[in-house]
């Protein structure tokens, strides 16, 4: 929707990301080795447990200024809370975001609060990033090396339990990933000297990998046998538990790309309909130089986080799917 808007007036030239190319979060220059990096985000409960959701929600938020490039400093808690909803409840929900802002290294330094029908929770957050060393959406190179940082299927696993098909062990690992903050892949990337960077989240896989071909001029091909999927999900896809959203970003992405998408046939379409489903604060999508790849893999090693090499970039501005 923000799409409609314009930027008024003149130019901003200490706007170095917004409106004009619409990415993860706006960042504005405030000297030659300082830019402030701003985004927001909130969503209705994706689980049961209070803390889990506001917990997420946070690193679902956080994730943005990551996509960036950024560290993040200070967030303001945006939320809506039916009028009969427990307070303990909501409180919980603050507690959950509040403690994993503090993992990142942030702090809540304020927020607003609505009565809504149906509860909602997210952060405004504030970050900063060197202005040469901004990730953005159109930074894909041709011969760049593709990775992703965490695994798909959080969208699928979350929608089956809701229906009760999911295990309790399938939930808890969708859970894992998605309070996982992206900070390591943050850090690797910028190491890495990696230009273009986006989170996997509401318009799935293909869906943010497709923005970043349009905003790059550039196209990825991968691998389908190399994307990681978490414990229990590609046979929850199999039995058909997707989510809403899946068909939407799939019919999004044909229509915005048609022949340029190009799915190998003998890619099953359990696998296919992953690769479109939504995310709830999933991986960094970044690409670096060939000749660094190695050394991304080794930097999450250290760390004691993990990566996956899942293709390439390519010339023509295509998205490309081998089996």
């Amino acid at each position: 929707m923000l799409a409609a808007l314009k930027p008024a007036g003149k130019v901003k030239p200490d706007l170095l990301v917004g409106l004009g190319e619409a990415d993860d979060a706006a960042v504005w220059r405030l000297g030659p080795e300082l830019a402030i990096v701003e985004s927001v985000d909130f969503f209705p409960p994706v689980v049961d447990d209070a803390w889990t959701w506001g917990a997420v929600a946070a690193a679902n938020a956080m994730s943005d200024i990551y996509a960036m490039g950024g560290e993040v400093l200070f967030a303001l808690a945006v939320a809506g809370f039916p009028r009969e909803m427990s307070k303990a409840i909501i409180a919980e929900v603050f507690r959950g975001g509040s403690e994993k802002v503090a993992e990142a290294g942030g702090v809540i330094a304020g927020g607003h609060t609505v009565v809504d029908n149906e509860p909602k929770y997210g952060l405004c957050v504030t970050g900063r990033v060197h202005p040469e060393r901004i990730l953005v959406k159109g930074g894909l190179r041709p011969g760049d090396r593709l990775f992703l940082s965490k695994p798909l299927g959080t969208g699928v696993i979350t929608t089956a339990a809701k229906d009760g098909h999911a295990s309790a062990a399938t939930l808890a690992g969708a859970v894992a990933s998605m309070l996982g903050l992206n900070r390591v892949a943050a850090d690797v990337a910028r190491e890495s000297g990696a230009k273009g960077a986006t989170d996997i989240t509401g318009f799935g896989f293909l869906g943010h990998a497709g923005e970043m071909v349009k905003a790059s001029r550039a196209g990825i091909s991968i691998v389908a046998a190399r994307m990681p999927l978490l414990p229990g999900a590609r046979e929850l896809a199999a039995a058909g538990h997707f989510s809403g959203g899946m068909k939407r970003n799939r019919r999004h992405v044909d229509a915005s790309f048609g022949r340029d998408l190009v799915i190998d046939p003998t890619v099953p379409g359990d696998l296919v309909g992953l690769l479109a489903e939504s995310e709830t604060s999933g991986g960094l999508l970044f690409s670096v130089a060939p000749e660094r790849a190695r050394s991304v893999l080794d930097a999450f090693r250290r760390r004691g986080a993990t990566c996956w090499e899942i293709g390439e970039v390519v010339r023509e501005p295509v998205i490309r799917v081998t089996a």
